[in-house]
């Protein structure tokens, strides 16, 4: 450099010089050359390692994702327990002398404990994930199977002539097994509504777990039949009660508790925020109304700066307070979003519609359900060979293979011709989404669609149709016409449980799912209640009547124990459909809403 800090042309190297242009730093220990690293080359490095964790976090995202759905497929394969009723219902009434009555109240003690707690069950899936249910499930049915057990092993109770157990001992433990089922259903079908609602395949993930549901009662039939049974004198064999609820209690005491470690839910916190986001572009929700009163409650966006520059430890201090308030505000933001979830579905009329119409086709499903193994003996004149031929176990693994087929067959079927629902359309504002019929068409790019209504409606007139089929008296005296009753109805029932989930996750969403699917799903609860004491006063009528009076034996036989009953569950299905069509088609129903269902 010049004295007048100007540059002179000694301060560059001449042309036959070698010398670098940059000095060497030689305190360094590591000496570099540029050619080594270059700042390009470590932003590359730094983009291709954020790339790298970023999928690595993308991968162990699905990883948990479809291990929970495996674990949520094994857990409703064995929650069904109850569905093989019928297999140990008619023991009740040969070993502990219980009536028709007493029987079916203990199905229907099951089955209210079954339903009626399923809003609970899903409002803790919702607020607080799955794994908390799970394992309350195992415990419940291991309470309840092990007390069940020990109950029949006890013999008959003191007012049938014995000196067993009372009977509501046996009432109260199955009211453990209907809450159980309940808790361990919910906890895993609500995990794959919201880990796969959101996608193309939402009927699958729902599909199959349902169908897992209605196979367990065929497989754990099975094993009661086949390998934990008890050889009578005759030669004839009987499931072994004692031990087949020993086994149940002990495997579902077993899968709840696994439950607690495999069930979980990816990326809650997205879905939330996604839905905030729509319910504010939809009009329900205005920016100011949520987020001021976060800001009043909390005090957000009133950071002091001058905590900020005081110290260190004054520093880390209030950036621990914000990541506090920032949990404390996601907690709020849930809670806030699914209360107003809840709101908006309770108040929608076609939800009415659809609960009511689930009402009266789940209730005379469920009664036939519980009920086959009674209904068996009224086929055939007692001690006829024919009678031996028709078996409870059989008729159980009917029902169960045929919901299953139907299940999973309309699970797939919808998905592939069903309109394609708009992302957040269950959340758009009412005045803004009716359309006219001409524009519908539009809201699908496929070329053909089917509704998942017209599925419902078609299973569910394929239910009326067997129940039809035995109040006319066609299946009596007549094995193959009572094996087509129970796949009719098998199939319809497994169908309708498949299809009204679907049908709630498209139209009010997954967020809300547990607990949304909860208040309906305690519509099966009052109609097998309903159903299945007038199928056992139609029975004990009838069986009175044939015993002449002697109210000892009042073992029924003949159409007059069952026609009745089955001739008005026809009219209340057919009621259903009418339901069910009002709330798609109706005034305000989903089509004219705009809705894709």
């Amino acid at each position: 450099m010049s004295p007048n800090n100007g540059i002179s042309k000694l301060d560059f190297p001449g042309p036959g010089s070698r010398r670098p242009l940059l000095q060497v730093d030689r305190d360094s220990s590591n000496e570099r050359r540029s050619q080594d690293t270059s700042y390009a080359g470590s932003f590359f490095e730094q983009v291709a390692e954020g790339i790298q964790a970023r999928d690595r976090k993308r991968m162990q995202r699905e990883v948990v994702r479809y291990f929970s759905f495996v674990w949520a497929l094994v857990n409703c394969s064995c929650a069904g327990s109850i569905t093989a009723y019928s297999l140990y219902g008619g023991m009740f009434q040969k070993r502990l002398g219980y009536s028709q009555y007493e029987v079916n109240w203990v199905s229907i003690a099951a089955e209210l404990a079954m339903y009626l707690p399923v809003p609970g069950f899903g409002y803790l899936c919702d607020r607080y994930g799955p794994r908390l249910p799970s394992l309350l499930s195992g415990f419940l049915f291991g309470l309840g199977y092990l007390l069940a057990a020990f109950t029949y092993k006890s013999g008959p109770p003191v007012s049938n002539g014995g000196d067993g157990w009372p009977i509501g001992i046996m009432i109260f433990s199955f009211v453990c097994v209907g809450m159980g089922t309940c808790c361990m259903y919910v906890s895993a079908v609500s995990t794959c509504a919201k880990n796969f609602g959101r996608g193309k395949n939402k009927g699958v993930a729902l599909a199959l777990p349902i169908a897992a549901f209605g196979l367990s009662g065929m497989w754990q039939s099975q094993v009661g039949d086949k390998l934990l049974y008890e050889r009578l004198a005759d030669g004839s064999t009987n499931v072994d009660v004692f031990k087949y609820f020993l086994f149940l209690g002990i495997l579902l005491l077993s899968v709840g508790t696994i439950g607690l470690f495999a069930l979980q839910i990816v990326n809650e916190a997205e879905m939330i925020d996604e839905a905030i986001d729509e319910l504010e572009q939809s009009g329900f929700l205005s920016e100011s109304e949520f987020f001021s009163r976060a800001a009043d409650i909390h005090g957000y966006g009133t950071l002091n700066t001058a905590d900020l520059s005081a110290s260190q430890f004054s520093f880390l201090n209030h950036e621990a307070e914000v990541l506090q308030r920032r949990a404390e505000e996601e907690a709020r933001k849930k809670t806030w979003l699914l209360n107003e979830e809840t709101r908006r579905f309770l108040t929608d009329q076609t939800m009415w519609y659809l609960a009511a119409g689930f009402f009266l086709l789940t209730g005379p499903g469920e009664a036939y359900i519980n009920n086959v193994g009674t209904i068996i003996p009224t086929l055939y004149p007692p001690g006829t060979s024919e009678s031996a031929m028709v078996t409870r176990a059989t008729h159980v693994g009917i029902i169960a293979v045929t919901s299953t087929a139907a299940r999973i067959l309309t699970g797939i079927v919808s998905d592939i011709l069903s309109p394609i629902a708009p992302s957040g359309q269950h959340r758009r504002d009412l005045s803004s989404s009716i359309l006219s019929l001409s524009s519908l068409p539009s809201l699908s790019p496929k070329k053909f669609t089917l509704s998942r209504i017209v599925f419902l409606l078609a299973f569910a007139i394929m239910l009326s149709i067997g129940q039809i089929l035995l109040a006319s008296g066609a299946a009596q005296n007549n094995a193959m016409a009572f094996g087509a009753v129970s796949t009719l109805i098998g199939a319809g029932y497994g169908a309708t449980f498949s299809l009204i989930p679907i049908i709630i996750s498209v139209v009010w969403g997954v967020e809300n799912f547990g607990t949304n699917w909860g208040i309906v799903a305690t519509m099966p609860a009052l109609g097998a209640t309903v159903w299945g004491a007038l199928y056992a006063a139609v029975y004990q009528k009838a069986g009175e009547a044939q015993s002449q009076g002697h109210t000892t034996d009042t073992l029924c036989y003949g159409t007059r124990c069952y026609a009745p009953t089955f001739w008005g569950m026809a009219v209340s299905v057919w009621i259903a459909c009418g339901l069910w069509l009002w709330a798609w088609k109706g005034v305000n129903g989903w089509y004219r809403r705009g809705i894709a269902v």
